[in-house]
């Protein structure tokens, strides 16, 4: 009978400790669409992303959290870990043993997952399988070749960057300038993203510049959260947003379709309403942000990055047969472009790169950026569209008119400055 008791006791206190290791956090799951400071970033063999914070894991770019111990067990099983430092994907074709594997620092441990399952031996000591890189990591991302001169992983630590080259071990210590620590880092559809707080950056990973339009808000761009629904509240709120559009254009009906973010306005000429939602939702094979936009012909022809995606002006928007197609094919010049549009009864698109706007001739095959000319009034232009009133150039959260294409690039001073979200959408503040 006795020992009966001392084997229920033991069971009991193995219970308790079980059930005190997996303690339940299924009350506190994080809400993707607060804006959270995620820990880590990696994309899975999948392509799938996987967002961390704290114990719990966002699969993709919508949908609830989970516990991260559903998905890889042993990182909470071992050490009681609160959160992953950082992770990424090895990129390493020539040693089947690594390449495909999933990494994650916690602390000064490393573990290896292949196929969701950890590999044996792990978790080891991080020094022990990246000699001269350091515990306690802010981020990593894997950064393959050609993207960096040979396949490599970039560490962050403070201020301190660390390039490991997979092939020969070696490191290389650089300090990028204009960059702010990372928190988790992403290798994303050909980009590197920095994340740091709410926000995040696009960066290159050789030289740690970052684009001039970062940075931006990370849920506008990756993560799925409408704003909008039945909440007139929100609309407003999105609609009457400070920050500055990315792009905007109107058709010929007078519509005006606008783009912040991972957000599409559309302020509709015949009933005076506005509409808003995802670009991914209206626009079914774009992600997030767009570089530029101007319409021709019942379409919207949309750059982003170094791609042209046509849409047909419909419900629902759809794409145009044979796109995407590289910027230089489709219109003559290499990205990115800061800004586009096209005035009426021309067949003329107006393109800004930096301080220069070139002319692409529609009806042309093939097409050819030309006549080059300077637009000396602003360093950087966000967006900008022609009416009948002329051109409105929209720089940060503010635009400014000119009656002509011509005075456009021939004013010396700026024109009266008008605000985006009174003058333009009708807000009151």
């Amino acid at each position: 009978m006795k020992l009966l008791a001392n084997f229920l006791c033991v069971c009991l206190i193995s219970a308790l400790v079980h059930a005190d290791h997996h303690e339940d956090h299924s009350s506190d799951l994080p809400d993707r669409c607060e804006g959270l400071e995620m820990d880590a970033a990696v994309v899975n063999e999948d392509g799938v992303p996987y967002f961390f914070k704290g114990h719990f894991l966002f699969k993709g770019f919508d949908g609830k959290a989970e516990m991260s111990n559903e998905t890889f067990a042993e990182l909470d099983d071992d050490h009681k870990v609160g959160h992953v430092d950082a992770a990424f994907r090895m990129h390493n074709e020539d040693s089947p043993d690594e390449h495909d594997r999933m990494f994650f620092f916690l602390d000064h441990k490393v573990y290896s997952y292949y196929d969701h399952k950890l590999e044996s031996g792990y978790p080891k000591d991080i020094s022990e399988v990246f000699p001269g890189i350091p515990d306690h990591l802010e981020s990593a991302v894997q950064c393959p070749h050609p993207d960096c001169d040979e396949d490599s992983v970039i560490f962050f630590k403070g201020h301190d960057i660390y390039h490991y080259h997979v092939k020969s071990k070696a490191v290389d210590k650089k300090e990028f300038k204009t960059m702010p620590n990372c928190t988790s880092a992403f290798h994303y559809m050909g980009h590197f993203y920095c994340f740091h707080g709410h926000m995040f950056s696009k960066f290159d990973p050789k030289t740690g510049e970052v684009d001039g339009k970062y940075p931006k808000e990370a849920i506008d761009y990756f993560m799925k959260c409408s704003k909008f629904g039945d909440n007139s509240d929100n609309l407003d709120r999105e609609r009457c947003s400070r920050v500055h559009l990315d792009a905007i254009t109107s058709d010929d009906a007078g519509d005006i379709y606008a783009f912040r973010g991972n957000f599409f306005l559309n302020t509709h000429y015949d009933n005076h309403t506005m509409t808003a939602e995802t670009i991914g939702h209206a626009f079914k094979e774009l992600h997030n942000d767009v570089d530029a936009v101007f319409s021709y012909h019942s379409h919207l022809y949309m750059i982003k990055d170094d791609q042209v995606y046509a849409y047909k002006v419909s419900n629902p928007h759809t794409l145009a047969e044979g796109f995407p197609k590289p910027i230089k094919e489709e219109l003559g010049l290499e990205g990115p472009i800061d800004a586009a549009f096209v005035c009426e009864d021309h067949h003329i698109a107006h393109l800004i790169k930096g301080e220069h706007m070139f002319d692409v001739e529609l009806n042309d095959t093939p097409r050819v950026a030309t006549n080059e000319r300077t637009v000396g009034l602003f360093k950087k232009v966000d967006a900008a569209m022609c009416g009948p009133k002329g051109v409105k150039v929209v720089v940060g959260n503010h635009y400014y008119q000119f009656d002509s294409i011509a005075l456009l690039v021939g004013a010396k001073a700026i024109p009266e400055q008008h605000r985006v979200a009174m003058d333009l959408f009708g807000c009151d503040h």
